[in-house]
C-alpha cells in the first residue's frame, strides 16, 4: 500500500534503508527528495517516446513498449547499483505522481523478496509539503541575523555557532554561492527547487522553541531566491553585528576565495563586472594587484573602495541589535569564543 507523507518529518523517521527516484535523469536534475538515489527506470530519450506514442498513437502500445523499456533497466540495476543489497534491504521508491513507473520497480522488487513501498502521490506529494514550509506558513524559529562588512567571517562564524550547539542554516552553503559579485562556488547553483528542498528538509530538525543563526542577506542569492516564509522572518529579525580590522578582513577573503583568485582568467571576467561602478581604470588597478599576485591588498581594496560603501549604504539602520563584537582578528579561536557567547545568551534573549 502506498505511504502518505503527512510531514516532511515522517521522511527522517521512516523505516527505510534508502530512498530512490524512479524518474528520468532529468526530472532528478531538477528536484528530489534530498538524499535519494536517482535509479531511473526510463530515460529523458525514453520518457518522451513513450508519451509521444502514448498521446499520438496507441496507448496499449506504448504501454507495452514501456513495460519492456523498465524491464530492461530494472535488470540494469539489479545487476549494477543494487547487486551487493542483501534480503533485508528495504527501500522507499517514488516517481512523479506515484503511479506506473514508481508500481512498476516496486512490483519487481517485491518480487525479489524486499519489503518495499511506494510514495501516495509520489515526488508531487513531496513538492506540495515544500511549498507549505516555505510559501503557505509562517517561519516558526525566532531568527537571529549575523549581520558585518564582507570579509567579517560571518560564514565561518556560522560554523562556529553549530559547534557550540547553536541551531545554524547556511544558506549561502545551500545555494553554493558567496552572495557576493565574486560569490559562485564549486560547480555552480543548485536550481531553486532543490535549494528549498534543502532548506524545507534542514527546517524540520530545527526547535522552534530556540534561534536560528543565519547570515543577513538579500533576497537573493545568486540566481537563488530566498522563499517568502523565511525572508519575511529575516526582515523582522534582530541582528548581531560584526566588525573587525581591514587587514584581518583582505586576509580572510584571500583565503576564502582561493579558488576564484587561482584562475586569473575568471577573476579578471569577475573584476570586469565591476567596471560599472568604478570604471575601466580603478578595475585595470585591480587587475594589476591580481597580476602580480597581490590578493591580500586587491581584497583590502575591493573591501575599502566597492564593499564598505555599498555595505553602509544597504543597511538596515532601523534593525534591531542585539550585540556587537568588535574582534581584534579573525582566528578560529576569537571566532569560537564569540560563538560560544552568543549561545550562552540565548536564555538571556529569550531564545
Amino acid at each position: 500500500m502506498p505511504l502518505t507523507l503527512r510531514a516532511l518529518t515522517d521522511l527522517t523517521t521512516l523505516p527505510f534503508d534508502e530512498v530512490i527516484d524512479v524518474r528520468s535523469p532529468s526530472e532528478y536534475a531538477e528536484d528530489h527528495i534530498p538524499g535519494a538515489i536517482n535509479l531511473p527506470v526510463l530515460s529523458d530519450d525514453e520518457r518522451a517516446r513513450v508519451g509521444t506514442i502514448y498521446v499520438r498513437e496507441d496507448r496499449f502500445l506504448a504501454r507495452k513498449i514501456g513495460a519492456a523499456l523498465i524491464a530492461r533497466n530494472a535488470a540494469a540495476h539489479l545487476q549494477g547499483p543494487l547487486a551487493d543489497r542483501d534480503g533485508g534491504w528495504r527501500p522507499l521508491v517514488y516517481c512523479w505522481r506515484g503511479g506506473q513507473r514508481s508500481g512498476s520497480l516496486a512490483a519487481i522488487f517485491g518480487q525479489i523478496g524486499w519489503r518495499v513501498d511506494t510514495v501516495a502521490g509520489g515526488y508531487r506529494a513531496f513538492r506540495r509539503l515544500v511549498v507549505e514550509a516555505l510559501y503557505d506558513r509562517p517561519f516558526a524559529p525566532p531568527v537571529v541575523l549575523i549581520d558585518g562588512g564582507t570579509g567579517t567571517a560571518k560564514t565561518r562564524l556560522l560554523a562556529h555557532l553549530a559547534a557550540a550547539g547553536g541551531q545554524v542554516i547556511d544558506l549561502e552553503g545551500m545555494a553554493r554561492h558567496r552572495g557576493s559579485v565574486f560569490g559562485p562556488t564549486g560547480a555552480g547553483q543548485p536550481t531553486q527547487k532543490t535549494f528549498e528542498s534543502g532548506l524545507a528538509m534542514a527546517m524540520t530538525r530545527l526547535d522552534p522553541a530556540r534561534p536560528v543563526y543565519l547570515e543577513a542577506e538579500s533576497s537573493k542569492i545568486g540566481n537563488i531566491v530566498v522563499p517568502p516564509s523565511l525572508w519575511q522572518a529575516m526582515l523582522a529579525a534582530p541582528r548581531i553585528g560584526l566588525s573587525a580590522p581591514l587587514a584581518a578582513r583582505a586576509a580572510h577573503l584571500a583565503a576564502d576565495y582561493a579558488d576564484l583568485t587561482a584562475d586569473q582568467d575568471r577573476l579578471a571576467g569577475v573584476l570586469d563586472r565591476l567596471v560599472r561602478y568604478h570604471g575601466h581604470a580603478q578595475v585595470d588597478a585591480w587587475k594589476a594587484l591580481a597580476a602580480e599576485g597581490a590578493f591580500a591588498a586587491l581584497a583590502e581594496d575591493l573591501v575599502r573602495v566597492h564593499y564598505d560603501p555599498r555595505y553602509a549604504r544597504q543597511s538596515r539602520h532601523g534593525a534591531t541589535r542585539l550585540a556587537g563584537f568588535d574582534l581584534p582578528d579573525l582566528s578560529d579561536d576569537t571566532l569560537t569564543a564569540v560563538a560560544r557567547e552568543i549561545v550562552a545568551g540565548e536564555r538571556g534573549r529569550g531564545g
